[in-house]
């Protein structure tokens, strides 16, 4: 369900239509960054960099503090909302077209959506609980994003509890994933650690034995990052238990869909730090 859910709710930090909103607010769009850290983190209000970087945990706290708190000086966390809804609707009136977006397969889907994410557990996920305390929008599709991205956070925020488990730093998070071949290390480099930062969370993981002296995960860091993949599935389940395995295949089937149009729309990177791949 995270495979299908995940790009129609990632669709939006990529598509020319949210460049385009977040324009209109003011924010640059030379690079992704200021439209991102804005439209990510503005159900959290006027957060600052400290806890920017703590919901976040993967990027660099230097990479979130240029961005934030300045990118509230732009625009209000309010205004960001508002536009990220405006933007949502552009990009899946454009990805998946007019008649899906009006239709009623996409409206069942967020209707089970919804029933989804509202049996989500949100102590302990702070990302989860902002999105989850959001208005209802009344357009199905804007309901089937809400309730994928409360969805792809809950299960998020249960991620980093699986990381913290497991003794994972933010910066060993990620030399750990790319070290199992989740995607090349340049690719990582957009979370902004510095080469040093990377090379000692390299060290610090070699000395547990979970990195070789090439780089590449041990037996002993695969088992690691695979005991992290399975408990992260393991604290994203109670949504599906409480749709039921039969509306849980129903809304799979349901997204088959407009999975494919966003995923074959080539607005998602071919390579990224989350696993999700285009064809």
């Amino acid at each position: 369900m995270w495979h299908l859910l995940e790009p129609l709710h990632a669709v939006l930090y990529y598509a020319p239509e949210a460049f385009g909103q977040a324009a209109a607010l003011g924010y640059r769009v030379d690079e992704r960054w200021p439209a991102y850290f804005a439209w990510r983190a503005a159900p959290l209000g006027s957060a600052g960099s400290a806890r920017v970087t703590s919901a976040f945990y993967s990027f660099a706290p230097d990479m979130v503090a240029r961005y934030v708190p300045a990118v509230w000086g732009v625009a209000t966390p309010a205004e960001v909302l508002a536009a990220r809804l405006r933007a949502v609707d552009l990009t899946y009136r454009a990805v998946l077209g007019e008649a899906v977006v009006d239709g009623p397969e996409l409206a069942e889907a967020a209707a089970l959506a919804r029933r989804a994410a509202e049996a989500a557990g949100t102590a302990g996920r702070p990302l989860a609980a902002a999105n989850a305390e959001l208005p209802w929008p009344g357009a199905p599709h804007l309901v089937l994003w809400q309730a994928a991205t409360i969805l792809r956070e809950h299960r998020g925020d249960g991620h980093l509890a699986a990381l913290l488990a497991a003794g994972l730093d933010p910066a060993e998070a990620l030399v750990s994933f790319a070290a199992v071949g989740a995607a090349a290390e340049t690719t990582f480099a957009s979370r902004g650690w510095t080469g040093a930062e990377w090379s000692a969370a390299r060290r610090r993981l070699a000395a547990r034995g979970l990195l070789g002296a090439d780089g590449a995960a041990t037996e002993a860091g695969r088992a690691l990052r695979a005991e992290v993949e399975r408990r992260t599935d393991e604290l994203a389940a109670a949504p599906w238990a409480a749709l039921g395995p039969q509306s849980t295949a129903r809304l799979s089937e349901l997204l088959g869909g407009p999975w494919l149009a966003v995923i074959g729309s080539g607005l998602l990177p071919a390579e990224n730090t989350l696993g999700i791949g285009r064809i």
